[in-house]
């Protein structure tokens, strides 16, 4: 008897353009050949205009100031700050040197700094002043009070004085400190504050740095330049450390010039698109998506303020004429339902992507409809990934772009496998989504341990994240490995309920999380917010339910809520759920 071919979830991702075998350096400089006059940077907070030879001169003007006072090859240097066109340069420096940025979350506190400095090692940390309710210069005097004090003069090295005659008055003065030396971040030698009147006294400021680019010349900059290679890390990202302390993502040029590349090509960017950054540069989103997306296309990076705000967004979108826009479904929302949405002329948007979560399919029409952004992308991936791994093409059919995350991208693969026996499944079934290919990590830095739990021998990333793929290879993600709950034996995927209550008339939107439970192990329970206008109780919702899902599905407790706590990502934080739940119901 012949046995029959069941078709297995394993797809591999075809293209006919290859990867680049390029540094971001060298694609950076090719793309400035190629677009010298066109608008390359908009930072519209600061009123700042930058064309790509603009850009280039800062990028360089940076890189050399960053060599002249020390900072060298594989060294870290830490970026804290909102989304600025300093932000940007620096990325783009630190490639030229091949210094490694470490990317550092504008909401982090006091212990989370400490750990990221501590953790990478950063010989160099460049910081905001201030921004909203983070005041960052105090924040760090507090693990580092020896920036308060002035350092004594035969400790300092003066500027040139021909250096001296090109600075603004304010500045004539200023002063490179001697290597910074610190009881609690030993390994931090300088800083550089990019607000020069917070600036404390052990601190450069960002036009203090920049006044020591001419001690090293154009030449010796290209001769750094030319000794980096493609598989360098040039990056380390900070999960969001919802177990245990965050892992440092170690991405190289190669990793996460080819996946920006990759995702503005799916929208087909060319040196035409004018994209509006409203995410953070901090994250994958902007600093891949958003600026390695633009720069390896030669389209224009719009950033409409420092912080989101719907308002600056639309005008942003509005004033520059834009193509494309980014964000994670909140944000589309809030545009939406801006009061003056309609004073604003979005007609020429055509593409964008959003991510973080999945959206609702009333905001996807709002969005295609209103918006008129006909060939908005879904995406999906980790920072482990560099991080796409999957989008939906410019035109899926709308049920894809609201129910999966799109099809495998080029030159990548992916399997899904029963997390019990780490077979891959068939079509239909669910399974960990792994992914391998050019876009997986070299590994966490310094945690060989977490980087062998996550990178098997094969080469696969496994992603944590429960998945299933049709006969198209459509993939949609229905829950995390831990956020499954096991009522009674069953296995719940709460992305399967969640998906059913989204069809309630009065519900906005719906997060399912497990709760403690002394007789089933865990309970099913459903945080709730409401659309306006609507009005809904716990037993309604429960009636809803009955007969339509099976009966241990039915969520045992109800909670309505205003908003869920998440990442300054879009990301969901169910642990928190879980956490403030099982304290409000006493369940611990």
């Amino acid at each position: 008897m012949t046995r029959q071919y069941t078709p297995i979830s394993y797809v591999s991702g075809i293209s006919d353009t290859p990867l680049k075998g390029q540094t971001i350096g060298d694609c950076f400089d090719d793309t400035v050949a190629r677009f010298p006059d066109r608008d390359a940077l908009l930072s519209l907070h600061q009123g700042l205009r930058y064309t790509w030879a603009e850009l280039q001169l800062a990028v360089d003007r940076a890189a050399r100031a960053l060599l002249a006072v020390g900072v060298n090859k594989g060294e870290r240097v830490g970026i804290w700050s909102p989304n600025c066109a300093e932000w940007t340069i620096t990325q783009f420096a630190t490639a030229k040197i091949g210094a490694i940025l470490v990317n550092i979350n504008p909401s982090y506190r006091t212990h989370e700094l400490e750990y990221a400095l501590k953790q990478s090692g950063a010989s160099t940390l460049i910081l905001q002043g201030a921004f909203k309710t983070s005041d960052y210069v105090a924040t760090l005097a507090e693990l580092a009070p020896e920036l308060k004090k002035e350092l004594a003069p035969e400790l300092k090295k003066e500027l040139a004085p021909e250096l001296k005659k090109e600075l603004a008055p304010e500045l004539k003065n200023e002063l490179a400190p001697a290597p910074l030396s610190c009881a609690r971040l030993p390994e931090l030698k300088r800083v550089v504050c990019l607000d020069a009147e917070r600036a404390l006294p052990g601190m450069l400021s960002w036009q203090g740095l920049l006044a020591h680019a001419d001690e090293v010349s154009a030449d010796q900059l290209a001769d750094v330049q030319a000794t980096l290679q493609f598989d360098d890390p040039i990056n380390i990202q900070y999960t969001s450390g919802t177990t245990g302390a965050p892992k440092g993502a170690t991405l190289s040029h190669h990793n996460i010039l080819n996946n920006g590349f990759l995702v503005a090509r799916t929208m087909g960017f060319s040196e035409r698109d004018r994209l509006v950054i409203p995410v953070p540069l901090y994250h994958c989103f902007g600093m891949v998506m958003g600026n390695l997306g633009c720069m390896t296309h030669g389209a224009t990076m719009i950033y409409p303020g420092d912080g989101f705000d719907p308002e600056a967004t639309l005008r942003a979108v509005a004033e520059e004429q834009a193509t494309a826009l980014y964000g994670v479904p909140t944000m589309f929302i809030a545009e939406l339902e801006h009061p003056d949405f309609e004073r604003y002329d979005l007609s020429s948007l055509r593409t964008g992507i959003m991510a973080g979560s999945i959206c609702p399919i009333e905001v996807m029409r709002k969005v295609i409809e209103r918006m008129h952004m006909q060939g908005v992308t879904i995406c999906y991936g980790m920072t482990e990934t560099s991080p796409v791994s999957f989008q939906t093409q410019t035109d899926a059919p709308l049920e894809k772009r609201v129910t999966t995350v799109g099809t495998i991208h080029p030159h990548l693969e992916v399997k899904l496998v029963s997390p019990e026996t780490g077979a891959v499944v068939p079509r239909g079934e669910t399974g960990e989504l792994c992914t391998r290919g050019y876009s997986v990590m070299l590994g966490y830095w310094e945690n060989e341990e977490a980087t062998a739990r996550s990178i098997d021998g094969a080469g696969w990333m496994h992603t944590g994240d429960l998945a299933t793929m049709d006969d198209e290879g459509y993939v949609a993600i229905v829950g995390r490995i831990k956020d499954m709950i096991i009522r009674g034996g069953e296995n719940i995927y709460p992305r399967e309920i969640e998906d059913f209550l989204y069809t309630h008339p009065a519900i906005s939107d719906v997060q399912v999380i497990g709760v403690p439970d002394e007789k089933y192990g865990e309970e099913v329970m459903a945080w709730v917010k409401l659309s306006e206008g609507e009005s809904l109780t716990a037993d309604e919702l429960k009636d809803f339910c009955k007969g339509k899902i099976a009966h241990y599905k039915v969520p045992r407790y109800v909670k309505f809520v205003d908003e869920f706590p998440m990442t300054v990502t879009g990301k969901i934080q169910k642990f928190k759920m879980r956490e403030e739940a099982t304290h409000e119901l006493g369940l611990a």
